[in-house]
């Protein structure tokens, strides 16, 4: 298990060499790169800016991570978690899972994703020309996406 949050970009390659190096009982790998996209239209993002609260978000994170090593059998896990000023086309994070069966590393990487996206510390500002700075709110179509995890883990409890 690793989890790393740094401001400076990150080797895909490099990072996910090191998650297997030198461990056979891998059969699969699942990675999800995110990027900073640009939708466009009248008001294109110039910008986006990530902060965080050191300390809480790396023990928020490591909780996630563990949650997803309690609930499938992996070999090893990823995440790296970037911060500060990002443009369109940065990498922002890589969570990368790893099992002997791939439908555990496909189930484990979308639920790091999924949860990620809805209970990791970040803030983020996200600017333009037209609209100028805004800080943006929680996505009702994220907290759908990781509500399936929840049901699902209550559904396995019971």
């Amino acid at each position: 298990m690793s989890v790393k949050v740094q401001s400076e970009d990150f080797d895909i390659g490099g990072e996910l060499a090191a998650l297997t190096d030198g461990n056979t009982d891998i059969g699969g790998m699942v990675s999800f790169v995110g990027l900073v996209r640009d939708l466009g239209g009248d008001d294109a993002l110039k910008a986006m800016t990530l902060e965080h609260y050191p300390g809480m978000t790396e023990k928020m994170l490591r909780e996630i991570e563990a949650e997803a090593n309690e609930r499938w059998d992996l070999e090893a896990s990823l995440i790296v978690h970037r911060y500060g000023r990002l443009e369109p086309g940065d990498r922002i994070v890589l969570v990368a899972t790893a099992s002997a069966h791939r439908q555990e590393a496909f189930d484990a990487c979308a639920f790091l994703i999924d949860w990620l996206k809805t209970k990791a510390p970040f803030w983020k500002l996200e600017e333009s020309d037209q609209l100028g700075a805004q800080w943006v709110e929680a996505k009702e179509t994220d907290d759908r996406a990781a509500e399936r995890w929840e049901r699902d883990h209550r559904d396995a409890a019971e």
